[in-house]
């Protein structure tokens, strides 16, 4: 179906977020993002709240995804998730591992073209945590997201020495390996980043557009509710980070002419949006406790049919619990050599 043929009434698709720490991707309270869209009408949203607040025993006029994470209240998220609840086939979770998505960030000022530049990013992050460990490469990545942050030119060129460092102890300790040319590729693009805060701004618009993980995230949604031809109007909790900027990209990355636009409301005046944020919250505690190596098995198999397998992600262990298909297959392009 072509752009001229769609259908002109879009589809509303409720949204909201969790982890949400804006470009800070590491050293932060949380280290997965969880977006989530639904498209259920108000009526079928004011009972899921009503009863939720009922068995969950919450006198809370707005009910927040902590409530239905409580141990006591298991089986109130049950069946909130099950095949019995309102959110099946109505729902959709994009999930992203932030130090995965900063690491591709990281490829991409090495100009790695898309088609390779997540199975860099994997192999990049495995080789350092082998090399340098842990702790050292977080302080590698730490160091790149305080230089992408920059506010000042003073702090531009400081966190650019930073970085220059520890990128030189990564290269010494992975000497002869697959990633040492990727690693002095790096390297090379390191001079606009230290070129003060302009060259900062310069370089980020280029390669680093969507580091924000809303942006992809939001781009998923629209390509999700946008399949067959349909427009999406999406309603979301008020969010800064969705500037005219970046709502523009994401039009861009969605490359479907399926948004029809973003309209901000008050989650308590949205029950929609406040199923959204149950989810989300419930999406994230879930997939932040698997990449942990601590798995909730049985709801994890709950989760599973919601999350999105555009999802940002890089652990495999993780991964089988809670997304679909092969993340491997997902991961295609050549190496670095």
């Amino acid at each position: 179906m072509t752009a001229s043929t769609r259908p002109s009434a879009p589809v509303e698709v409720a949204c909201d977020e969790s982890g949400s720490e804006g470009d800070k991707l590491v050293g932060g309270s949380t280290d997965v993002f969880a977006h989530a869209s639904l498209v259920v009408d108000t009526r079928t949203a004011v009972e899921t709240i009503a009863r939720i607040r009922v068995e969950a025993r919450s006198p809370a006029t707005e009910v927040k995804a902590s409530v239905v994470l409580r141990e006591q209240n298991r089986r109130v998220l049950e069946w909130l998730l099950g095949p019995d609840g309102p959110l099946h086939g109505a729902a959709h979770v994009h999930l992203t591992d932030k130090v995965f998505h900063l690491t591709t960030a990281l490829v991409r000022t090495a100009a790695v073209g898309d088609a390779a530049l997540a199975r860099n990013a994997m192999l990049l992050g495995r080789e350092a945590v082998t090399r340098i460990g842990e702790d050292a490469w977080l302080a590698l990545l730490g160091a790149f997201n305080d230089l992408v942050r920059a506010r000042t030119p003073e702090d531009a060129v400081r966190y650019a020495a930073h970085l220059r460092e520890h990128l030189r102890g990564l290269a010494e300790a992975a000497r002869d390996t697959a990633v040492a040319s990727l690693l002095g590729r790096i390297a090379l693009g390191l001079p606009a980043w230290g070129a003060g805060v302009g060259g900062v701004v310069a370089a980020r618009e280029h390669v680093l557009p969507a580091l924000d993980p809303i942006v992809p995230a939001v781009a998923a949604v629209v390509a999700f509710w946008g399949a067959e031809g349909r427009r999406v109007q999406v309603v979301h909790d008020v969010q800064a980070a969705l500037t005219p900027e970046r709502v523009a990209h994401i039009e861009q990355m969605a490359q479907s002419g399926a948004l029809a636009g973003i309209r901000f409301v008050d989650s308590r005046t949205d029950p929609r949006v406040q199923l959204a944020d149950l989810l989300a919250g419930a999406a994230r505690r879930i997939a932040s406790d698997a990449l942990a190596g601590r798995p909730d098995p049985d709801l994890a198999e709950l989760i599973r049919p919601y999350v999105s397998p555009s999802s940002i992600w890089a652990d495999p262990v993780s991964w089988e619990l809670i997304g679909p298909g092969d993340l491997a297959q997902r991961h295609t392009g050549e190496a670095a050599s």
